[in-house]
């Protein structure tokens, strides 16, 4: 039977891209038109390869969630670990398959290969897979918090990232197989369902893309619409958490930020993805007003979010504590989608600064420099005991951050009518079509060290324009074409180039060392500085200063200078120098990667008074240079 159903759903064709354009002002150049080579990113790449991912691999199937599918499929045996462990299986295939499409490799192929096999035997006839219902008595679709469409999410994401990769479709139609068996149960006219934890409406917008089956862009659309109308249940009894699940009001009228961060960030990625398919501008508002209430009020200076292990989220505006700052590593990583979407949305460069920070200090953070290690919270101060960790019961941000980085290039490039736009400065090579017309684009940087950018076309082109971002922390630049400078009009935070033939730029940054004052409601950072240079936020840590170091005091007779160092993996230092007495600060992604000590991002401040009358708008930052 089993056989008969699957061989009859494969039928079904897959058109490649969706019937309906999206209506955003860039579109996305695709990872695998990406080649990053650069001295920063592509290091960070190969250890993700050679040491990350074996180790994901490894611990999901020494702990047993590679066995929870065999079991299943199998009838009998135990579960291992927790309603939501699936996720993880599907995380890191994610991860594999867009890791073939940026290098293929026959051994990571088999390994993918021999998953597929497991997961597919695990489902059952109705198309309904999750380990933890199939190996326990608990009645499935009852509580809408143990992450059914969650895990489907991500199952139908891993599939998609297969197929995509190597034209393989057997994990895709289990996803599709699964929707299929939720689209039975629920939609118009049929059992209500809120999903606990968001995933599902982002990757039925992937399936929709990859099908062009409208179907799915409903569903999509549907499951977003059920939020805040009361049907929200854990099947037993009322505790519901409205507020945590984001379920107190209709998602269109969301202004402010509440409840879980990843959960939060999800939704907002599966919000602007439905949005620019079925053109409602009725979402534009909310994702507007909660993008400001979380960058203004709610957001880290490493651009980390969620300030509360209590409710892995938000609590009030403002209440930024650094000791015990939550920062989920996987709450960044939805940092990163949410503004990439906003961006492609708007052409704004605004969202591809948070991108910028969230990337380069919350996500980068998350993972040791050898690729090994890992932290689920990031704090912006520490007293010495918390460190990586090889592995968590609950590994959603190792499995998160396989997926996440070889799929980095997404973020890189961007197009729209005959304009090329370059968001991120990372070294890189891609094809791209611009205005119909393909060109090899070469970019040589040593960003996020220096601001020196040069960008290269193979051929010259004529009527066309080039966009390149001029960051918010930027003050001064200067751009040339062809080896001459030149003017550039601005555009929503880029400067703006016609080509006019010319098949070489330059963009150059001034990067100078920024103390940064935060706004004067957080009362955590009372009376204290934050050092960033470029993208990067910088922290003091025991290692390089002496005892007593928390204690350091920076003020106006603060000079700062920069230089290189081989520690690290090769960084740029930062040296505080008051009247004689030094603090080194290194960038915050680097730190607890060498001997256990205290670590701290914001400083004390000998001048408070007197920069406390200065704060201007809030709650903007406040940087002056140095």
């Amino acid at each position: 039977m089993r056989k008969l159903f699957l061989s009859t759903f494969m039928a079904v064709a897959l058109v490649g891209s969706a019937q309906t354009t999206p209506t955003r002002t860039v579109n996305q150049v695709d990872f695998p038109q990406v080649t990053i080579n650069d001295a920063f990113w592509a290091p960070r790449l190969q250890k993700l390869a050679t040491n990350t991912v074996p180790a994901c691999i490894s611990n999901l199937e020494s702990v047993g969630y590679v066995q929870n599918f065999i079991n299943a499929a199998a009838g009998s045996g135990g579960h291992t670990g927790q309603f939501y462990n699936d996720a993880g299986i599907y995380e890191v295939a994610e991860g594999l398959a867009y890791s073939l499409q940026v290098s293929p490799n026959a051994e990571v192929e088999a390994k993918l290969d021999e998953w597929v096999e497991i997961i597919a035997a695990a489902q059952m006839e109705d198309g309904y897979l999750n380990t933890y219902f199939q190996l326990t008595n608990e009645e499935r679709w009852k509580d809408m918090n143990k992450h059914e469409m969650y895990c489907a999410g991500h199952l139908l994401e891993a599939g998609i990232a297969y197929y995509k990769a190597r034209g393989k479709r057997a994990l895709l139609d289990v996803g599709i197989r699964m929707v299929e068996h939720m689209m039975s149960l629920f939609g118009p006219d049929k059992r209500h369902w809120v999903a606990g934890h968001q995933e599902i409406e982002l990757a039925l917008v992937k399936l929709y893309e990859v099908t062009g089956e409208q179907k799915y862009l409903d569903f999509a659309y549907w499951i977003l619409e059920e939020r805040g109308h009361g049907h929200g249940t854990n099947g037993v009894n009322d505790d519901w958490n409205k507020t945590y699940f984001q379920d107190a009001v209709p998602v269109r009228d969301l202004r402010r930020i509440c409840g879980h961060a990843v959960r939060a960030m999800y939704m907002f990625c599966g919000m602007a993805d439905v949005a620019s398919y079925r053109d409602d501008t009725g979402y534009m508002p909310a994702l507007d007003a909660l993008w400001h209430n979380v960058v203004d009020c709610n957001m880290y200076i490493t651009g980390g979010i969620g300030s509360s292990s209590a409710n892995e989220g938000f609590t009030t505006d403002f209440d930024l504590p650094n000791l015990t700052a939550y920062c989920e590593t996987c709450a960044s990583i939805g940092m990163v989608w949410w503004n990439h979407r906003m961006a492609l949305f708007t052409g704004e460069s605004k969202y591809v600064d948070i991108l910028e920070r969230s990337l380069y200090n919350g996500v980068l953070a998350g993972l040791s420099l050898d690729g090994e290690k890992f932290f689920y919270d990031n704090p912006l101060e520490s007293n010495g005991d918390h460190h990586r960790q090889t592995w968590f019961a609950t590994a959603c941000c190792p499995n998160n951050l396989v997926r996440f980085l070889p799929s980095m290039g997404n973020f890189i490039y961007g197009t729209s009518g005959d304009a090329l736009w370059v968001n991120l400065y990372i070294g890189s090579e891609a094809t791209v079509k611009i205005g119909g017309e393909e060109v090899k684009v070469k970019m040589d940087t040593q960003y996020p060290w220096d601001g020196t950018i040069n960008i290269t076309l193979d051929k010259a082109l004529t009527g066309k324009e080039l966009r390149l971002r001029i960051p918010g922390w930027c003050e001064n630049y200067s751009v040339s074409l062809g080896g001459s400078t030149v003017t550039a009009e601005e555009s929503n935070g880029y400067a703006v180039l016609n080509l006019n033939g010319e098949t070489t730029a330059t963009l150059t940054l001034d990067m100078p060392v920024e103390v940064v004052e935060a706004d004067y409601r957080v009362t955590a950072n009372t009376g204290r500085r934050a050092i960033q240079r470029g993208p990067l936020v910088y922290c003091a840590e025991a290692a390089d200063n002496a005892a007593g170091f928390e204690n350091y005091t920076v003020g106006a007779s603060t000079t700062y200078t920069t230089a290189e160092s081989d520690i690290l993996g090769g960084i740029r230092t930062i040296t505080a120098d008051t009247e004689g007495s030094q603090l080194k600060l290194i960038p915050y992604y680097a730190w607890d990667n060498r001997d256990a000590g205290k670590m701290l991002v914001w400083l004390k401040n000998e001048d408070f008074d007197e920069l406390n009358t200065i704060y201007g708008i809030a709650p903007e930052l406040i940087t002056r240079e140095f």
